[in-house]
């Protein structure tokens, strides 16, 4: 059997596994039902994760039985781990430190990292590559792709770093971004570290109102934004959004206005306050005035690098800061200690500049390799866009937002079978719980036998607590384990540590890691900082994820956030459990539960809201089916009270739900549309069943 022009299995065995056919030699299709193909651990592996264990046992006489116990010993001893990794990942330190870390402080009293260090990211981050290798493929929705070798990319930061000096940017100052995912960003993001200065941005999806909830916090001095883009192929002009937001950041000497994403070129006459706006071509300073060798400005390891944002959800966003030295070492130890990434992998990670994941994905080229940059739709109008491009630029490790992998699931596209994917031996993945369904189909029509990280972390720490190994197998379903440095531990309702069950818990980090933010902005008392992490269980770090750790595998179940867990006679359920059987009823196309406290001390009410597959309506045979598989393939306590059908289902730009918004709706309180939501006014259809 061949797939359609669209590339879907239009047949399926009973057994809802996919099939491919062939002709026998009576001309009648014999089935087949491929089978995924989990990662196992290879025979004699070699990884950056098995040298530094090895190192850590030659440094300290010792044996580490597993990963779990190397893992266990560098929690106990997390300020020799990050120290070593410093050391062993060669970071360029311009000046040394004098303390690693004051152990004597604990996780809620913020300790710094590395006292007396000096050092600049985007040194360390693209001087590494040799020259002449492509460190950035550019990759657009007509398939066309761009390289840029790592003697490009520095040459271009060089000048767009001495542009920025003489604007007089540096330690202190904040450059953002209102911006795709493009080569020009990046260089962008490189520059403004270049010289010192911290880096935030939002993507070009967001309306002004949601550019100016986040910038108007951090007081830019400079701005890099785009005039057009594109989106579903569709040309959309920025002019209206930027003269919107440029009016009212009234702090802003200069608009640098990239105009390579489209066809059509910068016109500064379009703009109000034309005089503040440059065209990107125009503010770079030419090669040949660029002082060689270039001089990258040191500063101290908690420096400011990146102001991340909550997803402000409920409320104005959270402006986060991130410290330059906590951000690349942790983003070291998950892509070349985790993620075991080298000179020769390119990653292809699907994010806009609106999402944590982006600034995860650009310190992959510490390890020397490539990143591949896209920022366009994924699914409309082409299904298979990530795919071709994954395929045209021979990429070794992909990741999107798990809800991505869920509608190529849907799909049925069997990619592998239409394109060449064979060198993807890692397939990343966030956002959300990556479901079991999903395991078995990237692992059977993507990249069968490639390891699938399920990573779990979040823009608050700017990096993952959990994800992927290469020496330890996958059970799908689950992250594959706990990251080294990272404390974690599941506490009960009663706040007692789970050690030896799978009861379902909240994840708690109990000792101080690197990425930790530094502070909150607009928070002199620290008190929103306090409330966003140790209020809930002070003194540990509460992360608002609700989980079940395997003690028998040492991976971990991610269920929901926590704070929109269901309470059933006491019994905390995950939500993601009742989306992985719900979802999976054919007529049901998505959905989204809420729990709401109907009075004092009673028992939490739980409504399940249904967006139902065109053509299909909420019958009662369906709810009826809803009720019987959650109790069969659940508990009676996963049934709701009531079932109601919607129009959409709301949800970030980076692909979660948005359960909180809808609990807090249902409950009878007021929220706010958020421009972080990709459909707000989905919001209004939760409405009518409030209190």
């Amino acid at each position: 059997m061949t797939a359609s022009a669209n590339g879907k299995v239009h047949e399926k065995h009973e057994n809802g596994g996919f099939v491919n056919g062939h002709a026998n030699g009576d001309g009648i299709a014999s089935i087949e039902t491929p089978q995924p193909i989990y990662y196992k651990v290879p025979q004699n592996l070699e990884t950056f994760e098995l040298t530094l264990r090895k190192h850590f046992e030659e440094k300290t006489n010792q044996k580490f039985a597993d990963y779990r116990a190397f893992h266990r010993f560098t929690c106990d001893n997390y300020g020799i781990f990050w120290e070593e990794l410093l050391k062993i990942s060669d970071v360029k330190l311009h000046q040394d430190y004098h303390q690693v870390i004051d152990h004597n402080m604990k996780i809620n009293e913020r300790p710094k990292w590395f006292n007396g260090a000096t050092l600049n990211y985007t040194e360390n981050v693209i001087e590494r590559g040799t020259a002449t290798d492509i460190a950035v493929l550019n990759a657009s929705i007509d398939e066309s792709v761009v390289d840029y070798t790592y003697d490009q990319l520095r040459k271009d930061v060089y000048r767009t770093a001495t542009s920025l000096r003489n604007y007089g940017i540096g330690p202190g100052d904040t450059v953002c971004g209102f911006v795709p995912n493009t080569y020009d960003t990046l260089v962008a993001v490189f520059a403004t570290a270049a010289v010192g200065a911290a880096w935030c941005s939002a993507s070009v999806d967001f309306g002004p109102a949601g550019v100016l909830d986040r910038f108007r916090q951090v007081h830019p001095k400079v701005l890099f934004t785009v005039n057009h883009v594109t989106y579903k192929k569709k040309l959309i002009d920025q002019t209206d959004k930027i003269n919107e937001i440029v009016k009212e950041l009234t702090t802003l000497q200069i608009v640098v206005v990239s105009d390579t994403f489209t066809s059509v070129k910068f016109d500064g006459t379009k703009y109000n306050n034309s005089d503040k706006f440059v065209s990107l071509e125009q503010f770079k300073t030419p090669i040949d005035d660029v002082v060689l060798p270039f001089v990258y400005t040191p500063v101290p390891f908690s420096d400011p690098l990146f102001v991340m944002f909550s997803s402000g959800t409920t409320g104005i966003p959270k402006a986060m800061v991130h410290t330059v030295g906590g951000t690349l070492l942790k983003h070291i130890e998950e892509h070349l200690v985790q993620g075991d990434s080298k000179k020769h992998d390119r990653m292809f990670f699907y994010t806009t500049c609106g999402w944590m994941m982006y600034n995860w994905m650009i310190s992959f080229l510490y390890s020397k390799g490539s990143v591949v940059l896209f920022d366009e739709c994924p699914l409309a109008p082409d299904t298979h866009i990530i795919m071709k491009i994954a395929a045209k630029t021979q990429c070794t490790m992909i990741g999107m937002g798990a809800k991505l992998y869920d509608e190529y699931l849907r799909l049925e596209i069997p990619f592998n079978a239409i394109y060449d994917l064979s060198r993807i031996h890692t397939v990343y993945s966030t956002g959300s719980p990556l479901k079991k369904e999903c395991f078995a189909y990237i692992n059977t029509y993507i990249a069968p036998g490639a390891l699938i990280a399920s990573i779990s972390g979040g823009t608050d720490i700017i990096g993952c607590f959990v994800g992927g190994i290469k020496s330890l197998s996958i059970t799908p379903g689950e992250c594959q384990c706990l990251f080294l440095g990272m404390d974690i531990k599941s506490f009960n309702y009663m706040d007692e540590e789970i050690t030896n069950s799978d009861e379902q818990g909240e994840l708690v980090c109990v000792t101080p890691f690197p990425s930790m933010p530094s502070h909150f902005l607009n928070d002199m008392d620290g008190k929103k900082y306090r409330d966003a992490y140790f209020a809930r269980l002070e003194p540990f770090w509460a992360h608002g994820d609700f989980v079940r750790v395997n003690h028998s595998t040492g991976g971990v179940e991610m269920l929901g956030r926590s704070d929109a867990t269901l309470n059933r006679g006491g019994v905390r359920i995950g939500t993601a459990e009742i989306y992985s059987v719900v979802e999976k009823i054919p007529q049901i196309a998505d959905c989204i539960v809420a729990g709401r406290l109907v009075e004092e001390g009673m028992d939490e009410e739980v409504l399940l809201f249904v967006k139902m597959v065109p053509g299909q309506e909420l019958t009662h045979t369906i709810q009826a089916a809803i009720v019987s598989k959650l109790r069969n393939d659940m508990s009676p306590r996963h049934v709701p009270n009531k079932i109601y059908a919607v129009d959409d289902i709301p949800y970030t730009s980076s692909g979660k739900k948005v359960e909180v918004a809808v609990k807090q709706i249902v409950s009878g309180k007021a929220v706010q549309k958020a421009s972080s939501i990709r459909n707000p006014e989905s919001l209004d259809y939760f409405v009518q069943y409030r209190l």
